[in-house]
């Protein structure tokens, strides 16, 4: 493993961390539409409940990490990289997304409603792209807060995070319950490193602690105590630290590489898992040749993962490559390369 510092290779366990948490995104988007379409809960409703408390806490953590490599940038390149990068992506999802959703909302709402509700998009996240909305705000905070003490800023989003804010308006909603996760992984991450390293070194006790946090975890999601304020606060950083634990552990053994692509293209997985996601859906609930809400729910899962994978691979040689790659036209600090993949 790579020190954390040198930027000169990818970090194993933090591609793993990625991929188990995309997994869970795209496995929470599955089923609860299955669950929506059918009007029942599956077996997979438990799963998807018992990773809430750390599916989005760790995500934005692994997205704060390597943040002190680059937050002395210049700020048209720190603009570029870490907010025109992620602009780019959104404007052109939310407008594909936007494409097959259009004619379903025309039908119901009427065009002059539809057209409006795409404009709406760009001040409030559309559908499942509201975390690569919310990233650069979070880069741009982080670094306007640069000259304050680091505690009184993650107190301050300490504090949100505990307070029952539920305006409506997403960005402010989830900037509240997720900016503490994204700083803490910003500024502990010599420590977040460490953990790693320690699950690595006594991997027979880190597979105790895991399981210890299994049933704490488990108890509280479903005792109904996970949203309490302080006790989220809690589960989110100990979820945390359990999946980074996790992933530590599974960069020990190659069984779980799969899973490391993953978390190595979890961007591309994010734009595009809606689509074979929601068409698999479709054709397993019409058909009706699998009855099983869980094992539905767990096939398009998987269809939403290896689709988008599957659509990356298609369009990376040819012009449609975009879909996936920042074009050199698209960047305002020199360039290394032609385009910049979504990762």
């Amino acid at each position: 493993m790579k020190n954390a510092h040198s930027g000169s290779a990818r970090i194993d366990w933090v591609d793993y961390a990625k991929g188990f948490c995309i997994v869970m995104v795209v496995m929470m988007h599955s089923t609860l539409g299955v669950e929506a379409a059918a009007g029942r809960e599956g077996w997979m409703h438990a799963f998807v409940a018992f990773a809430k408390p750390f599916r989005m806490p760790d995500f934005f953590m692994i997205s704060g990490l390597f943040l002190s490599l680059v937050i002395d940038r210049d700020w048209r390149t720190y603009i570029d990289r870490r907010v025109v990068h992620f602009a780019y992506f959104y404007v052109l999802w939310v407008t594909i997304q936007f494409i097959f959703k259009a004619p379903g909302l025309i039908a119901e709402q009427g065009a002059a409603a539809t057209a409006e509700f795409y404009l709406v998009s760009f001040v409030e996240p559309f559908g499942t792209l509201w975390f690569i909305y919310l990233l650069p705000i979070f880069f741009v905070v982080t670094k306007l807060t640069r000259g304050a003490h680091p505690a009184i800023v993650w107190l301050a989003a300490a504090t949100l995070e505990i307070l029952p804010i539920a305006t409506g308006w997403t960005v402010v909603d989830e900037f509240a319950g997720r900016f503490v996760y994204f700083y803490s992984g910003y500024i502990l991450a010599p420590h977040i490193f460490a953990l790693a390293k320690g699950a690595q070194d006594k991997p027979i006790m880190g597979a105790a602690l895991l399981s210890l946090w299994a049933v704490v975890n488990g108890f509280m999601v479903w005792n109904g105590y996970s949203d309490w304020p302080f006790v989220s606060l809690a589960l989110g950083f100990i979820g945390a630290a359990a999946v980074i634990r996790i992933s530590a552990l599974m960069a020990m053994n190659g069984l779980f590489r799969p899973l490391r692509y993953c978390g190595e293209h979890s961007l591309v997985i994010y734009l595009a898992f809606f689509l074979p996601m929601a068409a698999t859906r479709t054709v397993l609930l019409k058909t009706g040749f699998i009855t099983d809400l869980g094992a539905i729910s767990l096939i398009v899962t998987a269809a939403g993962v290896i689709g988008a994978l599957a659509m990356y691979w298609a369009v990376r040689a040819t012009p449609l490559r975009f879909l996936f790659e920042r074009p050199a036209r698209f960047w305002l600090a020199p360039k290394r390369a032609a385009l910049q993949p979504a990762e």
